[in-house]
């Protein structure tokens, strides 16, 4: 009678199996999905930020470039402001001289991993430099770097600096 008993015990567990691994397999399903979209999020912020990080060097290369033909005014003892006037202005490290804002995106060249008006395919960036003359001795220069996103987001970094007459 004993063998009885346990047979009967027996028989109405069976089902608990069944039961438990269809919640095993639900629980690695949603832990394997999970996983999935955490990766596929963590993707598309990283191109999010990798975007940020180029438009920044971007627009600190405007800047720089300006600073450069500043300088190179000075060496040359021409006018500190020789070339600049107010408005909205291109400029390329390559060329280094200031072109009339004509709304074209920065090329990115992918043989010299550079970026420039001169060569390559059309990248997401569209730099402005903006010149505004506070005084005679005082200009105001904005680089501006503006792109389209993920999504269609809009973003734009404004860089400002103050040039001055050290004569």
């Amino acid at each position: 009678m004993k063998f009885k008993i346990q047979t009967s015990k027996l028989k109405n567990k069976k089902g608990y199996l069944l039961v438990e691994v269809m919640i095993a397999i639900s629980l690695l399903t949603l832990g394997f999905f999970g996983t999935l979209s955490l990766i596929s999020n963590s993707i598309s912020l990283n191109s999010v930020v990798s975007d940020h990080f180029i438009a920044n060097y971007l627009a600190m290369e405007g800047i720089e470039t300006v600073k450069n033909l500043i300088d190179a005014n000075f060496f040359k003892s021409n006018p500190w402001n020789l070339g600049f006037t107010n408005g909205n202005f291109e400029i390329d490290y390559q060329s280094a001289a200031l072109k009339s804002d004509s709304g074209q995106p920065i090329l990115f060249d992918s043989a010299s991993g550079l970026y420039g008006y001169q060569s390559g395919n059309p990248s997401p960036f569209k730099r402005t430099i903006k010149v505004d003359f506070i005084n005679i001795n005082e200009m105001k220069v904005n680089s501006i770097v503006s792109w389209t996103g993920r999504g269609n987001a809009k973003f734009e970094i404004n860089l400002e600096d103050h040039f001055f007459n050290n004569k």
